[in-house]
């Protein structure tokens, strides 16, 4: 891969401007101060909170009363019911929280020359660099997934001094050695345990003082840190000694391993688009980024390589097998309260967060995400649709957490019983992409079962003979009645047909593939037959609601109904009126000032280039980079939310290859400027692929097939179809 080094020139500000390493399950920030360094730490499994009790006692029956409203036509009269009697149905989650920070004091000032904060995504290591009355120094960090350790160098051309201290709230113990620090923490509220322990590796002079560790005459200064937890490890003690017994390797072998282990993941797939002016290249993103802001013309190939490499550097530093998926923030947080607790959001945002994985040809990242909903979701969620609903099968509303909290959370708005259907998709997309039996019957099909069986027991039927969903919500939104009135709850809003009605689909294909519940898969196909179709509205709108209401907020960062576009694809050229019409919808939403949060414009730039719009889809990109992109790229809902960054680099790669419509489709979105090329992509069907362009027309394209086998390929201006060998197959 070309520059992809991600440079900055000052030290971090504020948290959501430093440089982020990570290993999966820990997470490592770097603000690169001048005097004094911090360095936030994160693990994955500090979460406060823990298992609750979620059983509501008379829930079936509140929601029948609810439908029975519903189908008396008594929306807002259902809705206020809703508001007075389930205000005791509604739980809160605790939050993911920082492990504490690191805090070195070099110097008395934060006077420098030539500083540079560089991430290198390609190597996974971050290094920040500056000269001081006439001394060089140097700092590396990495986050290294084979030794599960954060690590860290300070260094000089001459012999220099350092104080090191460790700093956070609910600290039990803190033991300061000449050659370790070590600290027993608990979360804000459950007293969950933790112990960070970091070891001192330097050739100064090591000593304890009130300050912490002090080190004298050194030209370098090595920190090792791990991170254990209670969540997962019986005696913190004893695991923490067993990680640092890697550090012995020394620092030059655990670098070659973290650097080998992180290039082997990123140079998978590259995307190299024509740069027009190199200059742009060495200039500090922030500049780069304002160069966007001020220049409505100016354009930046550049960053758009390098943006869509950040989304990998993310998911390969936040979601590993073995570990946790990435939740809001990845695996980086500040504080005992980040926003929205940095939770698993599931009406979009952990969904978002894998949209770039299979593409980007970092399938095994996804492991994560599924272990996480089988282990974890998948258990929480029958015993909510046993206890809550009187169901069988499993059910996730729109939030959860590390202790597989399943139940509707917050208020009314969590009253959206969709979560865990859409995660399901995840497992059925992986399928799609590598053909991989083994995973569909070992990994994914009880999930993807037990999801449809939730919905095969709780659809009921209306007066017009349909088979419906609810109560529900279209995530977030809401609609005035009739009346003129508010109204949040809804049956069968269009998001909840796409969601059950793609889900009932493939998990009635499952059972065609794999034979082992035919009766099941029958039943899933009857009950697809009558759920309500996909309508177009009076303004030649795909319809958000069961009905043709208007909304207080047509701009609203949701487009939820867009689902049957993207990420799904029930919503295609195959399917005219719709396609037009989810063309107006997304119109509307822009045209009222949609797309506002970072996510948001995310979401927009995949649905234009699923509608073959390269201008919008690079329009949208733009202003995710003008105004919804902070300075070390990391993605502004504001504040910081990780779900952009997935997002807009996997609405870049969706804009350069496609295969959700049984084809391989090379550029269906890329504006006709746009030059350059990609490989190592993967396409549905277990293909990978590589091609170059310029001015629209595919100069080379080599595809590689998983197994030997035909596909129809569409390149701009002809389609046709081609057999692919394992060994690849040069098709221009």
């Amino acid at each position: 891969m070309k520059n992809t080094i991600l440079h900055l020139v000052n030290p971090a500000p504020r948290w959501d401007n430093t440089s982020p390493v990570g290993c999966g399950s820990a997470g490592l920030s770097v603000w690169g101060g001048v005097a004094e360094d911090r360095l936030t730490l994160n693990e994955e499994s500090i979460w406060d909170g823990g298992p609750m009790d979620t059983k509501v006692d008379g829930f079936p029956e509140m929601l029948d009363h609810i439908r029975s409203l519903f189908l008396e036509g008594k929306e807002y009269e259902a809705d206020c019911w809703a508001s007075e009697n389930m205000k005791n149905c509604f739980n809160r989650i605790r939050a993911y929280e920082y492990a504490g920070e690191l805090l070195v004091k070099l110097h008395e000032d934060d006077e420098a020359e030539d500083y540079r904060r560089d991430l290198d995504l390609t190597d996974g290591v971050c290094t920040v660099s500056y000269g001081k009355d006439g001394v060089s120094y140097k700092r590396t960090f990495f986050a290294s997934y084979p030794a599960r350790l954060i690590a860290g160098r300070y260094e000089a051309s001459a012999p220099f001094s350092a104080v090191i201290r460790y700093r956070r709230e609910n600290v039990n113990r803190l033991i300061v050695t000449s050659d370790s620090l070590s600290a027993l923490a608990a979360t804000a509220t459950t007293e969950n345990r933790f112990l960070v322990k970091t070891k001192i590796v330097s050739d100064g002079i090591c000593s304890v003082s009130d300050a912490g560790i002090s080190v004298k005459d050194a030209t370098k200064i090595e920190l090792y840190t791990v991170i254990v937890t209670a969540f997962k490890s019986y005696d913190l003690a004893d695991a923490a000694e067993d990680r640092l017994e890697i550090a012995l390797k020394g620092w030059d072998a655990l670098y070659e391993e973290h650097v080998a282990d992180h290039r082997a993941l990123m140079n998978r797939s590259a995307l190299e688009l024509a740069v027009d002016d190199p200059a742009v290249e060495a200039l500090p993103v922030s500049e780069r980024l304002e160069r966007l802001k001020n220049d409505p013309d100016a354009r930046d190939n550049g960053l758009v390589n390098l943006y869509f490499a950040f989304g990998k550097y993310l998911l390969i530093g936040s979601s590993r097998p073995g570990t946790l998926p990435a939740n809001l923030q990845g695996v980086w947080a500040d504080g005992l309260t980040p926003p929205w607790n940095s939770d698993y959001h599931t009406n979009i945002n952990l969904q978002m967060n894998y949209w770039q994985a299979e593409e980007a040809n970092l399938g095994e990242c996804t492991s994560a995400l599924f272990d996480y909903m089988n282990r974890y979701l998948l258990p929480g969620g029958e015993k909510v649709a046993r206890e809550n609903y009187g169901v069988r099968g499993m059910v996730v509303h729109h939030l959860s957490d590390i202790y597989g909290f399943a139940a509707a959370a917050d208020g009314l708005w969590g009253l959206w019983p969709l979560g865990g259907a859409w995660l399901a998709y995840h497992m059925w997309e992986h399928w799609l992409y590598t053909g991989d039996r083994d995973f569909l019957l070992n990994t994914a099909y009880r999930y993807i079962r037990k999801c449809a069986e939730f919905f095969i027991d709780t659809l009921f039927e209306g007066p017009d003979g349909y088979l419906h969903t609810g109560p529900s919500t279209s995530p977030e939104n809401v609609y005035f009645d009739d009346q003129g009135r508010r109204v949040s709850l809804a049956i069968s809003p269009t998001m909840d047909l796409e969601i059950i009605g793609g889900l009932l689909d493939f998990y009635a294909e499952c059972e065609d593939i794999l034979c082992l519940d035919p009766v099941g898969g029958r039943r899933a196909r009857e009950v697809r037959a009558k759920m309500p179709p996909l309508r177009v509205g009076k303004h030649g709108q795909l319809m958000e609601w069961l009905h043709d209401y208007d909304e207080p907020e047509p701009g609203h960062r949701h487009i939820s109904h867009a689902f049957g576009l993207y990420p799904s694809a029930q919503i295609s050229r195959n399917t005219p009126e719709l396609f037009r019409a989810i063309e107006v919808t997304m119109k509307r939403r822009l045209a009222s000032g949609g797309g506002h949060t970072g996510w948001s414009r995310a979401w927009l730039i995949n649905l234009f280039a699923r509608l073959g719009k390269g201008d919008e889809a690079y329009d949208n990109l733009r202003l995710l980079f003008t105004k919804s992109t902070f300075p070390n790229l990391y993605d502004a809902h504001p504040p910081f939310q990780i779900d952009g960054n997935f997002g807009g680099a996997a609405g870049i790669g969706e804009m350069l290859l496609q295969s959700h419509d049984g084809a391989v489709t090379i550029l269906p979105a890329a504006p006709a400027w746009m030059n350059g090329s990609f490989r190592g992509f993967r396409a549905r069907g277990g293909y990978t692929v590589d091609a170059e362009w310029k001015d629209g027309e595919v100069t080379s394209l080599t595809m590689y097939a998983d197994r030997p086998g035909t596909v129809l390929v569409r390149v701009p201006g002809r389609e046709f179809e081609a057999e692919i060998a394992q060994s690849g197959t040069k098709l221009i």
